[in-house]
């Protein structure tokens, strides 16, 4: 079946522009697009970055997931595949939120590192309604969206930010 993902939402293009925004990240996206593969494949591919991407790409649900078993062995292997075989993107907003938007997809790592650390201390272990976090950090809720569709260690849950439970 061919899906299509739609992106309605501005925030939803930084964990798009994010999956391919590596080498590693697109070669990656590119090999589970074509075939069902395995962690195990992956991993031996593109190492430890690339089960980081295939992670990346579960929590933006990206890829889907199967079980299959493998020759000679009784325990089956977890393999991953691209999702969906295209986007359309339908999205206008304020220039001032496109520019939220693009400055956190385009934010070199040890920067926004810092900014996912403190999210991530703000929100605890219990989670907390994103207008407050925002405005704790004197940013606007897109940005907060923004940089929370980034990480890998954060979610939306309705309108709490919690920490991504594994």
């Amino acid at each position: 079946m061919k899906r299509i993902k739609v992106i309605n939402e501005p925030t939803e293009l930084v964990p798009m522009l994010r999956a391919v925004s590596t080498k590693v990240r697109r070669d990656v996206f590119t090999m589970v697009s074509q075939d069902w593969c395995t962690l195990k494949m992956i991993e031996e591919k593109f190492g430890e970055e690339g089960k980081e991407a295939l992670r990346l790409f579960e929590k933006m649900k990206l890829v889907e997931t199967r079980w299959q078993s493998k020759e000679g062995s009784t325990q089956p292997e977890k393999a991953f595949h691209s999702y969906y075989m295209s986007f359309h993107i339908n999205a206008s907003c304020p220039v001032t939120e496109i520019s939220d938007v693009l400055s956190v997809a385009v934010m070199p790592d040890n920067e926004y590192e810092k900014w996912e650390k403190k999210i991530v201390s703000l929100v605890g272990n219990d989670g907390k309604f994103a207008g407050d976090v925002a405005e704790q950090l004197g940013i606007t809720t897109v940005m907060l969206k923004s940089l929370v569709k980034r990480s890998g260690k954060l979610e939306f849950r309705g309108h709490r930010v919690e920490k991504l439970k594994e």
